[in-house]
């Protein structure tokens, strides 16, 4: 069983923009390829977990979001960074056409890091999540992840709303020095 870093991608990785779906829109936030690297060095495998409601709801299609995300990886390989995995889900309740339904891969639901700990023989209980919506962190919860982290680099929240078991960081490079 491995441990590994569970990562949301809009506001962890990237910057938050809202519905980040081309190349020409994505843009790494600063200090993330050190992190990555330093969590690598820890003995942790780099898994990332992302909704992409921007695909249920038109805004672009699952081709422009797998071009991004295979520029993302080459960028982050030149970077001497490898991610182990990434999981996505594209529906939402108020998509249109045949993404428009809930799905229990969708965050809070725990269904991709489950099916990651599936894959990869994740241990669960030796690793971390790191997200920027409540949302995230829920999913993580479900899951059994033992340790949860909110950063502030992407949307927005109301600190007195979260959960106890919770660890709040300016951005990832702080996650990654705490664990």
């Amino acid at each position: 069983m491995k441990k590994a870093l569970i990562l949301d991608r809009d506001g962890v990785i990237n910057c938050e923009k809202g519905y980040v779906g081309r190349v020409k829109d994505f843009e790494f936030l600063d200090g993330v390829f050190e992190a990555l690297r330093e969590a690598r060095r820890k003995g942790y495998l780099l898994v990332i977990v992302t909704n992409q409601a921007g695909i249920a709801r038109g805004y672009y299609t699952e081709e422009d979001y797998h071009r991004l995300t295979e520029w993302m990886l080459r960028k982050l390989r030149d970077e001497g960074v490898e991610i182990t995995a990434v999981y996505y889900d594209p529906y939402h309740p108020e998509g249109t056409g045949r993404y428009r339904r809930d799905s229990l891969r969708r965050k809070p639901h725990p269904g991709m890091i489950l099916e990651a700990a599936r894959e990869h023989s994740l241990d669960l209980a030796a690793s971390a999540l790191v997200g920027d919506k409540l949302s995230d962190v829920e999913a993580g919860r479900r899951a059994g992840v033992g340790r949860l982290f909110l950063v502030r680099s992407g949307h927005p929240f109301d600190e007195n709303d979260i959960p106890r078991e919770v660890e709040v960081a300016d951005d990832l490079r702080e996650v990654v020095q705490r664990l």
